[in-house]
């Protein structure tokens, strides 16, 4: 034993001196520090803003985003918005009691907002918007009697606003809008002087600041009736509702018609009898992030009840119904059908990085079932549609603010899957079905990764077949590779579409043998490309058009190398069509 102790004695020894070393170091560093160097540790992915972060410094004053008090070197601002910072917040954050500011605002943190942060009493300015948070709003926040400013808007918050929110007497800006909160909005309070915008894009809220009569437990009514403009209001709502549900019934009608062939071959007969079949025998619900803020039980209820009365579009991919949960908020699902024995392994793995793939112009995958047949994906819902939809076949069309706007937000979408996200991703349907819009007509590119998860031998000849001739690159269709400027191609393609209203098809176009890029060419060599502008849009600027023409000029390029990359597109786009706004400063950065 003597012997053995003299052996490693020596080792032994120096590993006791460093972990004291090490130990001593970190005790050197002050207790805002050891704060941020735990938030630090739960951060999964960054843009390397962190790295710089080291636990061997005094203090946390120096490092990239946190500003000091000069004389108590405490932390009093935290500012890491637009970072592509992913994970759950660390409950460490309450430590920072002299915190003024908190800034993390268009990222991709997820989980709950800690309720430490109602430690943070200092605190003015709370800036958590466009991020993945869930659970509810932590009613701790309550406490922050300095609170001006409170943004916690386009996350996945659900649950009640808390009564305590009521308190905060000094704020002056508050926005929860686009989350999936319910109940009555308190009226007692601070909460009383903010209008219908800071509440909008949640279905389940109720009360006068919306103008929506919340109902008591037996389902009636409660509170005052609204009169004058608003009941005209709410009546034209009811009118607009009834008129979209109208013309969207037509569409879907057609919509069916077109693939019924299609989807009977492809997905079945069984899908037209509902999703009972599916989910009945041994379902399973797999959530990302705690996207869902339901229970499996709850969720697989809800999908034995949907049918052919609730599809909302239909592709190559498979059928899409409307999942709408009891609590008023509303999913897209989309049914796969297994298709070999391998299939179950294979596509979860590719399922759970497409589920962390977080983007603000990317439509998001909170989860899906597995059931002995199919996978049912699970999206996002957007009120708005497609963007097919808002140039073909709806009598309002999009002016050319609006369409300059989708053009910019599917560029954006489109590089960051071929340059930020992990792994890069080559979309291989860009096409305008695939664009959807949100209530304010932002667009969100859709179907990203599907294509090369559902790809087998026949997967390019379905590719084509299945409609999306136009939008396909040369190359592509010669050779059957796909590849980031395939990509590109397609997006110029949608260019040229969402410019002239025209689908690349057109039947005008193809009389004369032309796509929508031939059509071009022509006009470019009669020195008359500005009449491809759709006659019916009103507001177009000639020098923005005359620069949105030459973005998509390039990217059409029937020689790949000559295409432009997705970045250098969004960089053009930024620096020759955008009108530079405040609202753009926050995403330029992350793309």
């Amino acid at each position: 034993m003597g012997i053995l102790l003299t052996v490693f004695q020596g080792p032994l020894l120096f590993y006791l001196l460093s972990l004291c070393f090490l130990v001593d170091k970190l005790q050197s560093l002050t207790s805002d520090g050891e704060a941020l160097v735990n938030f630090r540790t739960n951060i999964i992915s960054s843009d390397g803003l962190l790295r710089q972060w080291r636990p061997e410094d005094p203090d946390p004053c120096e490092w990239k985003g946190v500003t000091c008090d000069s004389k108590t070197k405490r932390v009093v601002y935290l500012n890491l918005s637009n970072h592509k910072l992913s994970g759950p917040i660390s409950s460490d954050i309450g430590r920072l009691d002299r915190l003024k500011f908190l800034d993390l605002h268009y990222n991709n943190f997820y989980g709950a907002i800690p309720p430490e942060l109602g430690n943070c009493t200092e605190l003015q300015g709370l800036f958590l918007q466009n991020n993945y948070f869930s659970g509810m709003i932590p009613t701790e926040i309550g406490n922050l009697s300095n609170l001006q400013t409170l943004d916690i808007s386009s996350n996945s918050l659900s649950g009640s606003i808390p009564t305590s929110l009521g308190n905060l007497r000094s704020l002056l800006n508050f926005n929860v809008s686009n989350n999936f909160l319910s109940g009555p909005i308190p009226s007692d309070g601070v909460l009383d002087q903010f209008g219908t915008t800071t509440f909008l894009g949640n279905r389940g809220l109720c009360g006068k600041h919306i103008n929506q009569l919340c109902k008591d437990d037996d389902g009636n009514s409660t509170g005052s009736q609204p009169t004058g403009s608003q009941n005209v209001k709410k009546n034209s709502g009811r009118l607009l509702i009834s008129a979209s549900a109208t013309v969207g019934a037509l569409l879907l009608v057609a919509l069916m018609c077109f693939w019924g062939c299609f989807l009977y071959k492809k997905l079945g007969k069984n899908d037209a009898k509902g999703l009972a079949v599916d989910v009945s025998g041994g379902a399973s619900i797999v959530m990302f992030h705690g996207d869902l803020p339901y229970s499996s039980k709850d969720i697989i209820k809800k999908l034995e009840t949907l049918n052919e009365e609730h599809v909302i579009g239909a592709g190559g991919f498979g059928t899409v119904y409307k999942l709408s949960m009891d609590d008023g908020n509303v999913f897209a699902l989309k049914r796969i059908v297994k298709l070999n024995e391998g299939f179950d392994r294979f596509f979860e793995r590719e399922l759970e990085i497409l589920g962390s793939i977080k983007h603000r112009y990317l439509v998001n995958l909170r989860g899906y079932c597995n059931s002995p047949t199919s996978k049912l994906l699970i999206y996002d819902y957007l009120s708005g549609g497609s963007l097919d939809e808002a140039l073909h076949e709806k009598t309002d069309l999009l002016d050319w603010d609006a369409r300059i706007n989708v053009i910019v937000g599917a560029a954006k979408g489109l590089a960051y899957l071929h340059h930020d996200c992990s792994p890069r991703i080559i979309h291989r349907d860009i096409k305008s079905s695939n664009i959807l819009l949100d209530g304010n007509f932002e667009a969100r590119v859709s179907d990203f990764g599907l294509a090369k998860l559902l790809e087998d031998e026949e997967s390019h000849i379905t590719t084509i077949v299945a409609g999306t001739f136009g939008y396909l690159a040369p190359e592509y269709m010669q050779s059957g590779r796909a590849t980031e400027k395939t990509d590109v191609y397609s997006f110029g393609v949608l260019v040229l579409e969402v410019i002239s209203g025209k689908r690349p098809t057109d039947a005008s176009f193809i009389e004369k043998g032309l796509n929508i890029v031939g059509w071009l060419n022509y006009l470019i060599t009669e020195d008359r490309q500005r009449e491809i502008i759709d006659t019916n849009c009103e507001g177009v600027e000639p020098e923005t058009l005359d620069a949105l023409l030459s973005v998509a000029i390039q990217c059409v390029s029937s020689t790949p190398e000559d295409r432009p990359t997705m970045h250098r597109v969004v960089q053009t786009l930024e620096s020759e069509v955008m009108t530079p706004c405040p609202s753009d400063f926050y995403d330029s950065t992350s793309d």
